[in-house]
Order: C-alpha cells, then structure tokens, then sequence
C-alpha cells in the first residue's frame, strides 16, 4: 500500500539530474502521472553533477543491490534514444591490476559478477594490450574485462525520460529554486520556489548534493557530504589520430593508482581520486548564473594532479609525451558508508530522499524508489540504503564529513569485508569495555560499536589446535584464538558482549494486539514468554527477525536488529501502543556453553534448572546484587541465557559472572567464534542470509509463521505463495582446509546457480560451513563454490549441521 489513499497524488520531484528525469519516468509508468519536477538550472543540463559527469559504468560491485541498479540503468539506457543516439554506449570495461593483492581481488570482483549475473572475465595481460593497445603490458598482471559496461550519456538519458515522462502527463519546470517545503499535520503539503507554490502530496528530494539543502528546508538530516574530484582532458594524441567516434576502447580502471580513463574521440580523459579531499559545503555553492562554468564544477588544482599525471604516463606511455588540455574539480555526493539514501521520512510522512545516487545507479534508484512510493515496497532489497540505517551518533556532521571523506579515499582501494573503519573510534562502546581492552580484545566495529571478534588472553588455549593453514585474504581479521574460544564455549562456558543487538521496548493497552498484527508467530501467551518471530512486508518478503519477551501483561521487549525496525514498528503504531528504543541505557551478556548452569545458579535465588526455567523463557531476577532480565535463548546452540541490565550496572554485571565463573574455566569470546557457532547450528542472519526479498519457507524460517493466529502483515501474500523457487540452503566444504567468506557464486553442473550468504569456518565440525540462495536442490548434491578464481568443493548437507536433536541447547 502507498502511503496516500489517492489514485493519482501530486508528486513534486526536486531536481531534473539523472535521478529527478529517471524517477519521473518510472513514476509515470506506474501510473502516477501528476508529477513535477523542479528545477533552479536551466534544462536539460542543470548543472549539477548529472552535467558533468563523466558517465562511466562499471556493474559489477561488492552489494547485490547497488549491482541490481547499475544493471538496471544500463538496461534501460541502452534501450533510450536522443538525437538518434543512444542513451548508453557499450564499450565494455577493463579492471587492470599492477600488483598481486589487486589481481586478487579482480578474481574476487568476478566472483561477485557470477554471483550477481555480471558477465565478466579475468584476462592476461596480452588481452588487456588488445583491449587498450596504449598500454605497457609489461606493468600489468591482469585484467577484469566485462563487456557490458560502459558509458552512460547522461543528459541524452534525461532527456529521453523527461520526454517520456510528459508524454504521460508529467511536467518539467526550470529555473525555479526551492526556498521551502510546507507542511500539514505531520504530512508534506506542498514545495516552495521563487516563482510560485506548488501543493504535494509527496515530495523527492533528488537535490544531489544540495540534498542537505533540502533536507533543512523540511527539517530532514541528510548525511550527505559533496566533494570536489578532479577530471582532466588530454590534448588530442597522435596514436588516436582520425578517431570518429565518442570511445571505441573499454573504459579503463587503473584502481591501484586511484585512476580511471576513457576515450573522448583522439582525446582521453582522466579521473583521480588520489588527491586530497575537497569537501564542498551545499549551503555556499553559488547558483547557476552566479557560477564560472557551472554549479557543480569547481576549478582544476594542477598541484593535486601532477602525482597522478606521472602515474598515468607510467600505464600509458603516449602520455609522457603529451600534456592536459583542460579540466575542472566536479562535486559530487559521498555518505559515511559509501551507498545512496533512499526512503520516506517518518517525522515529515510524504517526503522522500532519493539522495548520494551516482549516474551508474541512476535508473535502478529511480526504478525502486517508484516502486516504493507507487505500490508500498522495492522490488529490490534497499536496506543498505535504507535513510533509516544510521545511528544517531553517525549523523553528527563532524562524523559524516570525516567518514564521507575517507568514502572518497576509499573508493578503489580493496576492502576486506571486516575491515573496519580508522576514525572515529572508539565511538560506541558497551559498559565492558574497559574489562574487554584488559583481556587484549580485537575490536572490528558495526553501528559505531566496538565488538570484540576474538581476546589475546585465550592464545594460551589456542596453542596445539589443530587447524587449517588460512590464506592470506581469509586470516585478515582472524585468529586461531577464534576456534580456541568456540571451543570453550562447546565445552565449558564463554561470556559474550550482545550489548550492540538493539533492543526495543513495547508497552500499552494494545501493544499485543499491535506486535500480533506486525509480527508472524503467536504472541498471545503468558507472561514471562520468549518467541522467535518475523517482520513481514505486504508481499510476504522479510523485513527483520525478532525476538520478543512478553514481560508483563503489556510490556514487551523486543530484540531487533536495526533502526529500521523501530521505524517500521512507529509508523503502523496506534495511539494506545508506545515504543521505546532501549539499547543505549541497557546492555546484554550471553552466558553459553555447558556449564553456564553451573556459573549462574549459584548466584540466585530463583530456580535456573530445566524445569524451572524452561528454553525460550524470561525471568526478572537478582544475580549478586545486579537486578537482570534474563531469557533462555542461545544463539550458539548451547546451553545458557541472555543476560540483560541497565547500562550503570553493567561493569558490576561482567565482573560478578566473571569472578563466579574462574571455578568453571570460564573465558570471553568474540563474534568471529560466535559466527561460526551460530552457522553450525543453521541460526540465519538478517541481511546476510535473508532480506525483504525473501519469503519465510524459502529462508527456512517457516517455523516462525502462524497462519491459524489470525491476521497478520504480509498474511495473504504467504497464502498465495507457491512452492519455493529457491532456498537458502546449507554447503559443507568438502576439503577440511578450504574456507570461504561469502559473497561466493555457487555453480551446479558447472553453471552458476546462486551465492553464498555467511560462511565461517566450523571448529566443531572440522569443515567450513556456507549457507547459499540456490534452486532447491537434494541433501548430498555436489556443487562448487568459487574463491578467489579457484573452484572449491562442496555439497548440500541437511540443517541443523550440530546437534539435530537440540540436546544441548534443552538440558
């Protein structure tokens, strides 16, 4: 469902770049025909990024998401024309690697084209020669050819949408500059310009980087940051002499230089990203008519440019002999994670950010948020970009300027999947903090907290463990201490730091009423029950897992996993219903493993056997002096409990278990053992293992949904499901010294059929586990997963791989 009732809403759209002409197209096409764009510029090039940019695309990336999206652009973009032109130039693109580490990661980049359905391949050097016969060879090792990327002509491509789009109805106006955005009860109401009011229904704010601008004027945060990047032209060269057309070569990346080149007839242009960062503030950039050239396209520094200037001669030697003709500083949009901010806000309902979008995403964004605004949800998953996604303490704009800026830096730079960011930290830490820096903890950090993977006091146990020999890439940001504890875990008893799991409290008259509507499974039990449940969307995808304690008649806490679930949960609230995020006045300790019984119980008076606290049970308790809250829950397959507390007791809390606990051997452990202890037991991760666009019996969470309870969201889309198409289904490596990260194509009879979710290597079981989206496919298949260039081994194993039987978990 929309969030207007109306059949044809007024819609304005702030900006007429690539994303405001893309949208109004896709709008449009759904049938939402009463759209506006407004525009300060002139059409059709506006000035703003869309003017000037350079219009590479290269598909292939680390997200599924933004991958969809580019492909999707380019799709479109090549079906477009203007001036009988086409919208799209497919010249392919070319990868280079200078260095091993980088020739790596190529293979690893075509391991995510396979798993995302790129076509691309990793080429020798004498290919990448032919490809672009400027180059020396002799420096290269390699090249990731795909030959469906290319160059997006931007403004042919808004035109050929805006024409598009007024042919439905929809209506383009330039040279009207925003100045306001009015508001009704909580709803836009309408966009105000220096020449005229215009009423809304929704409002986009497809400012590019005037969002923050707009965002003010509707009293939205947009964690946005505009930095300048340069882009030189050559003088024409002699060696493309006669040249015709636009480009004729692939696009070309030279990542370990921080450069990128294509053609422009007998001229080649050149892209940096390795100067310094120039931020630009939104709120000074002049107008249009104010500008030397245009808005978005500062001057040239030279300085910045002349490394890079040599290093462009050393790939391609025809350059030491010629010079720059021109170039300028372009502005464009970076966010503290590097992904687009899309989505409506909940404090102004009807305002929408289609905001940090990129020419190469432009279509796909358009497309989603359209969807969004038209049938009440993306096709595609968007939590990545979801506005919602980032805490309160990285929206601070000294956090969004230092993190935007090191996006900039980052930009080519390889990227391990744990590696966490430098500055700032720590930002988040939990009331244990000072006790885990004790123990030697190796902090990675998510959400801005710090979490401990694994402790440098538990090397001792680790000495003498058998374990595979990790390549270089896999022991990044991992240690054998890692197995030593999930060890301890199985065999004694482990304290871990759940505190950044976020928390929720649900109170009033009709909070069950309300969490049975949302949610999947059957709240409606006694007090003092603990339920495993699932957010659905209208069409039945997963929203979020969660698990939810009825602590009292109508008190609820609710273990979630994002902000975007307090803000799902907020908007459907009724007045009788109050929510309250929780997380930073309390925090969280598992105790797990097979003497967490005998570490608990002895400091309490309450009764912890099996029969007088039974699995998935809470009870508010007293351990020592620290009043608790304790749930019967284990995300590790062990024996043990949540243990949660305010947040000025929670030292007390840490240093209470870990004095009872010396008797019983009793260690810290990290998320790199609770990964693997979590995949052997087959216990999914939201946003990993599954998203919205998946349907509960396909991520194998059926077990979580009650059809008989009555109505709930989502309810009649899972009624008309079919038998699943695809399941996330659980790989054991076959080679015990194989390890894979995630991410991986997965390929059955040598086709590739799907894609590793999680993966982790299994310390109790001898083998590494990987969970994989792939067609439904009988316990015992042989399949391959695709590590770094080179086929791995592996075959469909039934779930749960560690204790079927729950044993230990219901002892």
């Amino acid at each position: 469902m929309s969030s207007t009732s109306q059949a044809n809403p007024r819609v304005v759209v702030i900006g007429a770049g690539i994303v405001g002409c893309s949208l109004a197209d896709e709008l449009t096409a759904l049938g939402w025909t009463d759209v506006t764009v407004l525009e300060q510029g002139p059409l059709p090039a506006p000035g703003g990024s869309t003017s000037h940019a350079p219009g590479l695309v290269f598909q292939t990336n680390p997200s599924k998401t933004l991958t969809e999206f580019a492909a999707y652009t380019v799709g479109k973009f090549a079906a477009l024309e203007a001036d009988g032109q086409s919208c799209f130039h497919r010249v392919g693109g070319l990868e280079l690697a200078t260095t091993e580490a980088r020739l790596a990661e190529l293979h690893r980049r075509a391991g995510y084209a396979a798993s995302w359905g790129v076509r691309g391949e990793v080429v020798r050097p004498s290919r990448c020669k032919e490809l672009w016969p400027l180059l020396d060879e002799t420096k290269v090792l390699g090249g990731f050819h795909t030959p469906d990327d290319g160059l997006a002509r931007a403004v042919l491509a808004c035109r050929a949408q805006m024409a598009r789009a007024e042919a439905r109805g929809a209506r383009f106006l330039e040279r009207h500059t925003v100045t306001g955005i009015e508001r009704e009860n909580g709803r836009v109401a309408g966009v105000v310009t220096d020449r005229g009011t215009f009423p809304a229904d929704h409002v986009v704010s497809a400012a590019g980087f005037w969002g923050p601008v707009v965002g003010r004027m509707a009293g939205v945060d947009v964690p946005l940051l505009p930095l300048a990047h340069q882009y030189a032209r050559t003088r024409p060269l002699p060696e493309l002499a006669g040249a015709t057309a636009e480009a004729s070569r692939p696009i070309l990346r030279f990542q370990d230089r921080d450069l990128y080149f294509r053609e422009h007839t007998d001229h080649i242009g050149i892209g940096s990203y390795a100067h310094r960062p120039l931020p630009v503030d939104p709120f000074t950039v002049p107008a249009y008519d104010e500008a030397p050239v245009m808005p978005s396209s500062y001057p040239f520094t030279p300085e910045d440019f002349a490394p890079s200037w040599k290093d462009c001669a050393w790939l391609l030697p025809a350059l030491g002999k010629a010079d720059i003709q021109e170039g300028f500083n372009g502005v464009f949009s970076f966010t503290p994670d590097g992904m687009p901010v899309l989505g409506e806000s909940r404090s102004l309902r009807g305002f929408w950010l289609a905001e940090a979008v990129w020419v190469t995403h432009s279509a796909g964004v358009a497309k989603a948020v359209a969807e969004w605004m038209v049938e009440g949800r993306p096709r595609t998953d968007v939590h990545e970009c979801d506005l919602t996604r980032f805490e309160d303490a990285q929206r601070s704009p000294a956090y969004v300027r230092e993190r935007g800026s090191q996006q900039f830096v980052e930009v080519y730079d390889v990227i391990h999947p744990l590696q966490p960011m430098e500055r700032p930290r720590p930002l988040r830490v939990s009331p244990f903090y000072a006790r885990q820096e004790q123990l030697g903890a190796y902090f990675l950090e998510g959400g801005g907290w710090e979490r401990p993977h694994w402790y440098e006091a538990n090397a001792p146990l680790a000495e003498g463990l058998d374990l595979p020999e990790r390549d270089a890439w896999s022991a990044r940001h991992w240690s054998p201490i890692a197995a030593a504890e999930a060890k301890a875990t199985r065999e004694k008893v482990a304290l871990y730091d759940m505190t950044p799991l976020r928390r929720l409290e649900v109170t009033g008259p009709g909070a069950l009423a309300f969490l049975q509507r949302m949610t999947t499974n059957n709240l409606a039990k006694k007090p003092g029950a603990v339920t495993y449940t699932l957010l659905l969307d209208e069409s039945g995808g997963i929203r979020s897992d969660l698990t939810v304690a009825r602590l009292a008649e109508n008190r609820f806490q609710i273990g979630a996993n994002s902000r975007a679930d307090e803000d799902w949960l907020l908007r459907h609230a009724p007045d009788d219903v109050h929510i309250r995020d929780i997380t930073s006045g309390t925090c969280c300790i598992g105790v797990w493993g097979p003497l967490a019984r005998d570490l608990v119980q002895p400091l309490t008076r309450d009764d912890f056997s099996h029969q007088g606290f039974g699995y998935f049970r809470a009870k508010q308790t007293y351990l020592g002096h620290v009043p608790v809250t304790a749930m019967r829950l284990s995300y590790v397959g062990e024996l043990g409990w949540e243990l949660y507390t305010s947040a000025d007791l929670g030292l007390r809390l840490w240093d209470t278990l870990w004095e009872a606990g010396q008797e019983h051997g009793v260690v810290a452990a990290g998320r790199s053992a609770f990964n693997s202890l979590r995949l052997e037991k087959g216990y999914r991760s939201w946003g990993h293992d599954m998203t919205g666009e998946h349907t509960p019996y396909e991520a194998g969470v059926g077990f979580a949904v009650r059809m008989d309870k009555g109505d709930f969201v989502g309810r009649a889309a899972l009624e008309k499901a079919g038998e699943p198409r695809r399941k996330l289904t659980a790989l054991l490596l076959d080679d015990p010294t194989a390890v894979v990260l995630g991410k991986e194509p997965v390929y059955v009879d040598g086709v590739p059929a799907g894609y590793v979710t999680s993966a982790a290597y299994g310390y109790t079981l001898g083998r590494c586990v990987a969970y994989a989206w792939l067609p439904p496919l009988p316990t015992g298949t042989a399949v391959h997963v695709e590590y770094v260039g080179q086929k791995v081994s592996a075959t469909v194993a039934d779930e749960p791989l560690f204790d079927p039987e729950m044993s230990r978990i219901r002892r």
